[in-house]
């Protein structure tokens, strides 16, 4: 790909910032190189992504959206991360499937598409597992047009509904527009469901949302529009409950100094089930610190 071109005026996601990546950082705050934090089976992802020797996680740092509670904050807003080139990033995939991943799990990619494209070129004959897309879900149909016959699996949030919610939280009014446009070109583009035997998802779509505090009817909005807009053949549904309040809350948001309550939770599972949604749902015990990862750069 002529990475020349895309990175000197980039308008990979909905930001279009227009930055110059090759002489600085774009909105994302990352350049025109790859930069990571973790490489690792993580078995902690959905059951039918990691379903027995955990998913070949990849964090790459920076991102689009910028979340003001992300529990990846040292990466998506702290920036920490290793410089990789695109034959290093390759070899991470392969040395993840020779650890036995169930599947090449690209965590925050967007900004970083036609690095990864290349990567991709480079093993994708030696590659017998998946390659999962797992994204804030702010993206632009032109890149997620890219991708395809590279991605198996999307991952996507579908984060706010509410485009007020999405400004303050992302700085992103515009962020329900996109990702449920980008949701839909993800769904057209992988099809419908496809399993292994041994339960693995290989073709599909999950789509995930995180329950905030105090806008349990936000989400059910999503669940509204997952219902109207996507068939159970071609979607699953994660609903999270893991939303943890972190000392770097601004005053101005205090709302999110708080776990998310049983009756909120509960509310927004027990709906998506009386809309006939199927997927997965959380224990609330995972609201915690400690499922946060290691960014000391494992395995890059």
């Amino acid at each position: 790909m002529e990475l020349d071109t895309i990175f000197r005026k980039c308008g990979l996601c909905p930001r279009k910032c227009g930055a110059d990546r090759t002489a600085g950082r774009g909105f994302c705050g990352m350049p025109d190189k790859v930069y990571a934090a973790r490489a690792s089976l993580h078995k902690w992802e959905e059951p039918c992504i990691a379903y027995k020797n955990g998913a070949g996680t990849v964090f790459f740092s920076g991102c689009n959206l910028h979340c003001i509670y992300c529990q990846n904050n040292i990466i998506s807003n702290e920036l920490r991360g290793k410089a990789l080139t695109v034959p290093e990033l390759a070899d991470v995939f392969l040395r993840l499937q020779d650890d036995g991943a169930d599947n090449i799990e690209l965590v925050t990619p967007t900004h970083f598409v036609p690095l990864i494209i290349n990567a991709l070129d480079t093993v994708r004959h030696r590659l017998s597992i998946p390659v999962v897309y797992n994204s804030g879900g702010y993206e632009l149909p032109e890149t997620i047009a890219m991708l395809n016959g590279y991605i198996d699996v999307y991952l996507p949030d579908i984060k706010y509904f509410s485009p007020d919610i999405a400004a303050k939280y992302s700085s992103a009014p515009d962020y329900f527009d996109y990702a449920s446009r980008a949701v839909t070109a993800m769904i057209s583009q992988v099809g419908k469901l496809r399993y292994n035997s041994e339960g693995g998802l290989v073709k599909g779509t999950v789509i995930r949302h995180l329950v905030l505090p105090s806008h349990r009817h936000d989400s059910i909005s999503i669940m509204d529009w997952i219902a109207e807009n996507t068939s159970p053949e071609d979607v699953l549904v994660s609903i999270m409950g893991q939303y943890t309040p972190f000392d770097f809350i601004p005053d101005e948001c205090r709302e999110l100094r708080r776990r998310v309550t049983k009756l909120e939770y509960n509310s927004v599972i027990d709906h998506a089930a009386e809309l006939g949604l199927n997927g997965f749902s959380q224990d609330r015990s995972s609201a915690s610190e400690k499922y946060v990862p290691d960014f000391s750069f494992q395995g890059l």
